[in-house]
């Protein structure tokens, strides 16, 4: 979507029979709104088919994959680490900082979405821990909240290379199409 440095989403935890939709709506928020790649824990893998398919159907670029060592990405990252949490400093009060080490200075952000109780050296690794409300939310509304205050709506034009499929905006009713060609389209 840009030619800044990588926006990466870390999904820290993931508690399988309860998560699941949670953890792979992380990552479908990620890839609609603006982020390069997503990064799940290893016993995630049914949330990183999902996101693959959906990146291979409407487009990408972006990535999904697994890690067994999900603290270990936060501590070799070679960029700036924001962790989101309602328990953070106020998302208006840290943005434009963020935003000038990501885009003028050129740093890779990490955005590490929690789960189940995030452990405290998160907190403390992080270069910032923001929340977008300090009150309890979904951590996918955090996320999609902080990628449109990030990109400041820059993200909703994002063009997709390589789909199958693209979403006809309407008043009412659904449309979807095949990529290349407007004459097979799917009514719903």
């Amino acid at each position: 979507m840009h030619d800044d440095s990588e926006v990466a989403v870390l999904r820290l935890g993931h508690r399988p029979g309860r998560d699941d939709r949670m953890t792979t709506h992380v990552g479908l928020t990620a890839r609609a709104l603006g982020a390069d790649r997503v990064v799940f824990p290893d016993n995630a893998g049914q949330s990183l088919e999902t996101v693959a398919d959906i990146t291979e159907r409407f487009g990408g670029p972006f990535a999904a994959e697994l890690t067994g060592s999900p603290q270990g990405l936060i501590r070799n990252w070679t960029g700036r680490v924001v962790h989101l949490t309602m328990y953070g400093e106020r998302v208006q009060d840290v943005e434009d900082e963020i935003r000038t080490a990501h885009g003028s200075d050129g740093e890779a952000l990490l955005l590490v979405v929690g789960s189940e109780k995030v452990p405290f050296d998160v907190y403390e690794e992080a270069d910032w821990n923001v929340g977008v409300t300090n009150q309890p939310h979904s951590e996918v509304a955090g996320l999609a909240v902080f990628l449109d205050r990030l990109f400041e709506g820059r993200e909703l034009e994002q063009e997709w290379d390589d789909a199958d499929r693209r979403v006809i905006p309407m008043e009412t009713g659904k449309r979807v199409e095949s990529a290349d060609s407007d004459a097979n389209s799917e009514r719903e």
